[in-house]
């Protein structure tokens, strides 16, 4: 049982969508300047509504977007609810937002370290004396996690492919267990700082960092110091929890059959401990979009931390990740965010720092976690961002 892209699954797929009623899209858009026109200073309207056409498609079974600039912004959404009947996509759904949690993270240590509680400089061997081994001969700062240049290796997963993880979708894998995996691989064998690395084991890492010098729960003290500044009222942190509470649009994977034919099965409830402080939060675009913003104008974390999340590390080659961001330029112009996913989810939140220019978007991607090119995500970061 292997989740990949392929011709069945495209002709399996359309078969399987064409089952039902295909639910027309759904848009929000600026106030008309004029009878039948809108006001095209604002995010390019027709470019969205025909990105998101063609959902639900192969490539995903739902999709919610939220485009934003100064003079207007677009909200739409497309696709189903479920296979199983004809419901549109509920626009304000939850969703599992996957790495995006680790900007949450970020900024909940930037927030630590503007109270004093913690020294971005300092080891964090230091920190957590029973963690680390004496392997770790080499000092690893709070910043080296933050930007992904720790040389700490990845933790144990659930399994090594999509059937094994599937299979143990419902077990508890703790972050403890996690961490002290990668740790007892041993540092990789480059000098911390020199190289970046990404991987969630940094942000685990992070979490119990955020633990120890508050002394409460990693999810009690980024809902105080994060999510309730940023008024993200639908954002939570499930724990052991498989469910998502609330509104949601199921998620699936794409699936090839021993014959060759493809079949979705549903991904929703998931246990997503061992994600944690690096992928298990579950939001909204709208909550994510404020977040976003009062982020990126310093209303969450104040000047000079906030510097640290729009600076890549310097001396590293092709470094492009900062503090729970990363950067990618298109057109001239420099976008900052971070994309995520997890199985039947993909998630993107980011923007200009000027907020000149800002997109979030929920897929529900039929192949969330593979590495190739989803022309749903393409499409829409592509018509948000012309």
């Amino acid at each position: 049982m292997r989740a990949r892209t392929s011709s069945a699954l495209a002709a399996s797929l359309v078969l399987t969508l064409a089952a039902g009623p295909l639910a027309a899209p759904a848009f929000a858009s600026p106030p008309a300047t004029a009878a039948g026109s809108v006001d095209q200073r604002g995010p390019d309207e027709k470019a969205l509504r025909d990105a998101l056409s063609a959902v639900p498609n192969r490539h995903a079974t739902a999709a919610l977007v939220r485009v934003g600039d100064p003079d207007g912004d677009w909200h739409g959404s497309a696709g189903v609810r479920d296979l199983a009947g004809d419901r549109p996509a509920h626009p304000h759904a939850r969703f599992r937002a996957g790495s995006v949690t680790k900007v949450v993270t970020a900024a909940t240590v930037l927030r630590l370290a503007a109270r004093d509680e913690i020294d971005l400089d300092a080891p964090v061997q230091g920190y957590l004396p029973d963690l680390f081994t004496p392997e770790f001969e080499q000092p690893i700062s709070v910043r080296q996690l933050l930007n992904h240049t720790s040389g700490i290796k990845p933790g144990d997963g659930l399994g090594d492919d999509f059937a094994e993880v599937y299979a143990n979708r419902f077990e508890t894998l703790t972050p403890q267990r996690v961490a002290a995996s990668a740790i007892a691989k041993g540092p990789e064998d480059f000098t911390p700082g020199t190289r970046q690395q990404y991987l969630n084991i940094n942000y685990t890492v992070l979490g119990l960092l955020i633990e120890k010098v508050t002394g409460d729960s990693y999810a009690s003290v980024a809902t105080r110091l994060v999510l309730r500044p940023a008024g993200m009222h639908h954002t939570y942190f499930p724990g052991t929890d498989p469910r998502i509470r609330g509104p949601h649009n199921r998620g699936y994977q794409a699936v090839e059959r021993p014959d060759g034919t493809v079949k979705l099965l549903d991904v929703t409830e998931w246990n997503q401990a061992d994600r944690w402080a690096a992928g298990d939060m579950i939001s909204t675009t709208a909550d994510l979009e404020k977040l976003l913003t009062k982020l990126f104008q310093g209303r969450i974390v104040p000047q000079p931390e906030l510097e640290e999340m729009f600076t890549t590390p310097s001396g590293v080659p092709g470094a492009r990740r900062s503090a729970g961001l990363e950067y990618k330029e298109v057109d001239g112009e420099i976008f900052w965010g971070k994309s995520g996913s997890r199985y039947g989810y993909s998630a993107l939140v980011g923007g200009t720092r000027d907020l000149s220019r800002t997109l979030v978007y929920s897929v529900n991607a039929t192949d969330a976690k593979s590495a190739e090119q989803n022309p749903v995500l393409d499409a829409i970061t592509a018509a948000a961002l012309k």
